[in-house]
């Protein structure tokens, strides 16, 4: 069955692997999607990739924000759908955050709900990782990327493939949705893999789903073997980033930055150390 299989081209997207993945900025160390969690992910520990999340207004403007609705991150409730940009941008976006001393140290601080293209804009080197929340956004979203021309530096992501719908020829990297993670998991274990041919760039998972092992030895080997990276989400716990990171996976998401950060400069020096 060798022979079926093909070489699939690569992204410079994913180079440098083991790659340290900023969820949603790094969401315990500051507010989840928010400039002031991205500043510091870039800034301070040195991140390869942002990973957020985009919603659409009622006016047709990409926010970076996770929820459907404000409640739980904001100082006022709110449908993101049903609300404009101009009812959403002094919005206090890091009233409910609560940093490892348990404080609400960003309360009134003048953090906000980002848009789209001034993440893009204010961090023009950086890689980003976003997930289109519902199916209105993917276009919009897409059209933004485009006009930056930062196609090659944003991974569309989403969990339910309508929710990336009418994103055209995007020329970019794509996440894996629920729906392609079925597929290469049944093809796994049907033994079909040489046969599997991937619409989608990236594996990106959780370690365990629903209570069944998703991330496994063979299974990041056999994803390598398609020429498919694959990105673990969320692991915060240090025991559980070594383990991964000795199986190969090739990018790790967390929400404890200064961990993943610790930890990885021990598995680079060591690298660096046994091929000299």
């Amino acid at each position: 069955m060798k022979h079926l299989q093909r070489e699939r081209p690569g992204y410079t997207y994913f180079a440098g692997a083991p790659l340290l993945i900023a969820h949603r900025g790094g969401a315990k160390l500051a507010p989840e999607n928010t400039m002031e969690a991205f500043r510091s992910a870039v800034e301070t520990w040195k991140a390869d990739i942002l990973e957020t999340d985009a919603r659409l207004t009622q006016d047709g403007r990409v926010v970076l924000i996770h929820d459907a609705a404000t409640d739980r991150t904001c100082d006022r409730s709110g449908e993101i759908n049903q609300m404009k940009w101009a009812e959403i941008k002094d919005l206090d976006a890091g009233y409910h955050f609560r940093d490892l001393r348990n404080q609400n140290s960003f309360r009134g601080q003048g953090v906000r709900i980002p848009l789209m293209e001034e993440a893009l804009e204010t961090f023009p080197n950086m890689r980003i990782n976003v997930e289109a929340k519902c199916p209105k956004v993917a276009e919009p979203l897409v059209e933004i990327i485009r006009r930056q021309n930062a196609e090659d530096r944003v991974l569309l992501a989403a969990k339910i493939e309508s929710d990336r719908k009418k994103i055209g020829s995007y020329s970019g990297p794509l996440g894996a949705s629920r729906r392609d993670i079925a597929y290469f998991w049944a093809a796994r274990h049907a033994r079909l893999l040489p046969y599997f041919r991937p619409t989608f760039d990236a594996l990106q998972v959780p370690e365990v789903w629903n209570g069944i092992r998703v991330v496994t030895p063979d299974f990041v080997k056999e994803a390598h073997r398609l020429n498919i990276p694959v990105h673990v989400w969320v692991v915060d716990r240090e025991e559980d980033i070594r383990r991964l990171l000795s199986w190969g996976v090739d990018g790790i998401q967390t929400d404890r930055l200064d961990i993943l950060s610790r930890v990885l400069k021990v598995v680079v020096n060591n690298r660096f150390s046994h091929a000299t």
